[in-house]
């Protein structure tokens, strides 16, 4: 199946879109190239053909069939495209002998969320966990990443010289070894004082809440309408688009007491990094201090967007996402948010069996917020 787009603005990144499969037609299969078209355009390519594959066995060498090989080819060369980006995880012999046949950059889903996760890291140990997780990807696929460079610069560079051979892979693959050593020290550092820190909260009694979800789900627009009401810091960054922060930011919240209107409790709510579907190992290993915010949390707020035709999905791989992390005991309260644009029939269950732990709000206009709130009271300020 191959469908082309109408119109590619003349100064965009064009790239083709792959995916291979047992079952092409599969509820999973089709959200996986939708996601995959969200990633791309997340890192300002414009896809402009998408090319899939059914396939019972993946073909050591190139991942699909060798016929599909050509079709590509042939496509990429007329059309003058310079990356392909593949749904799958790729071995490092599959990305170069891919690289080599097709003449241009070859990603796989992981290397697409990596590109994604160093363009947004911005704080510093964010920076230093993208940058880890990057060079974990690296390391092994080295030799294709080369030939991949050494298309994007032309052949005058030194990276199209062959004479540096093996010898020259071996040179980088212990500069990166060094490097990533360097980085495990920093963050260790970074992560006992986050324990401290931790500590210092359990010790004073502050309940701590993490807000988790699919990206783009609107997590941080829920967080900015928390403190709106019931914070004085600065609101967090938010933009309708996949992995719009990596950084975990955490807010102070007060909620008056009914009973006592002098009396309030004061809880910290964290925003963490967005989960995808098959998301990198390495990815979550780089960053499993930062989501450790959700298992050490005394209350999850699961953010679904409840618009996408997919949500039911998104709470599953969120549910798995946050077993993974160790986070699967802590009690989650369940947001369908976005209620405002779509139509929902919140008298029946559709998500986790616990229709009294599921609120049904829009962060963008305030409807729910107050269910929301009590629920969150009832959770951790009682």
């Amino acid at each position: 199946m191959k469908e082309i787009s109408d119109i590619i603005p003349e100064k965009s990144i064009k790239c083709v879109l792959a995916g291979a499969g047992e079952n092409v037609a599969s509820y999973g299969f089709q959200n996986g190239m939708q996601e995959l078209d969200g990633l791309a355009r997340a890192c300002e390519y414009e896809p402009a053909g998408v090319f899939v594959q059914r396939i019972n066995r993946p073909n050591p060498a190139t991942f699909i069939g060798s016929g599909k090989v050509i079709e590509i080819a042939e496509f990429i060369k007329d059309n003058g495209i310079g990356t392909v980006i593949f749904n799958n995880a790729l071995s490092p012999l599959q990305i170069s002998r891919l690289s080599d046949l097709l003449d241009c950059q070859v990603l796989d889903r992981t290397g697409i969320i990596l590109e994604i996760f160093d363009r947004r890291a911005k704080t510093s140990e964010a920076r230093m966990q993208v940058e880890y997780a990057r060079l974990q990807y690296m390391l092994p696929r080295l030799e294709g990443m080369r030939k991949n460079l050494s298309r994007q610069g032309g052949t005058g560079g030194s990276m199209s010289n062959k004479g540096v051979g093996e010898k020259q892979i071996e040179l980088d693959k212990r500069r990166i070894g060094k490097r990533m050593a360097v980085l495990r020290k920093r963050l260790s550092e970074v992560e006992k004082n986050r324990l401290v820190m931790r500590g210092r909260r359990v010790k004073n009694g502050i309940k701590t809440v993490a807000l988790v979800g699919y990206t783009n789900a609107g997590k941080s627009t829920l967080l900015n309408t928390l403190i709106t009401r019931y914070g004085n810091g600065d609101k967090v960054y938010a933009e309708d688009k996949l992995f719009a922060t990596l950084d975990t930011t955490v807010r102070n919240l007060r909620f008056q007491d009914k009973d006592d209107p002098g009396k309030y409790a004061e809880v910290l709510v964290s925003d963490t990094v967005g989960f995808i579907n098959d998301i990198p190992h390495d990815l979550i290993k780089a960053f499993r201090s930062t989501l450790e915010e959700a298992a050490l949390a005394d209350l999850i707020i699961n953010v679904v967007d409840a618009s996408d035709e997919h949500h039911d999905m998104h709470i599953e791989v969120t549910k798995q996402t946050l077993t993974e992390i160790g986070a699967g005991a802590v009690p989650v309260i369940t947001v369908m948010n976005k209620c405002d644009i779509t139509v929902l029939d919140t008298d029946r269950d559709i998500v986790t069996g616990e229709k009294d732990r599921t609120v049904f709000v829009s962060a963008r206009t305030g409807e729910g917020i107050d269910r929301l709130t009590d629920l969150i009271k009832a959770e951790v300020c009682s």
